[in-house]
């Protein structure tokens, strides 16, 4: 089991929950974040002065799946938040060591 873990631009969510649904990823969870990779952050005029934003708005999407989705998973992410331009963000895989539903006490794949 991973956990896949990947920071999007906010406005490609719904096309990410969509593609992975379709892959059959049952369970999502979605936190908005901020912060920078080599964007750097950028600067905005409001009311004639200038400021920066370090912190760029993002959102972080976790999900459990089992190692035989997982390259579909990567892949299907990939290509539902790119946009081409910088700051598209990244994924992360790490390996999950136990998973239980507590509900149900079920563990391993059949908590997914």
């Amino acid at each position: 089991m991973k956990l896949v873990i990947a920071i999007i631009k906010p406005f490609k969510l719904d096309e990410v929950r969509i593609a992975l649904s379709a892959l059959g990823v049952q369970g999502l969870t979605v936190t908005e974040v901020k912060g920078f990779g080599r964007q750097k952050g950028h600067t905005e005029l409001y009311r004639g002065a200038e400021y920066a934003v370090d912190f760029l708005p993002k959102l972080r999407i976790e999900a459990a799946v089992s190692d035989d989705l997982l390259e579909q998973v990567i892949e299907t992410i990939e290509q539902s938040a790119r946009t081409g331009k910088i700051g598209d963000g990244k994924i992360f895989v790490s390996t999950l060591e136990q998973v239980v539903r507590i509900r149900t006490g079920e563990t391993g794949i059949e908590a997914l």
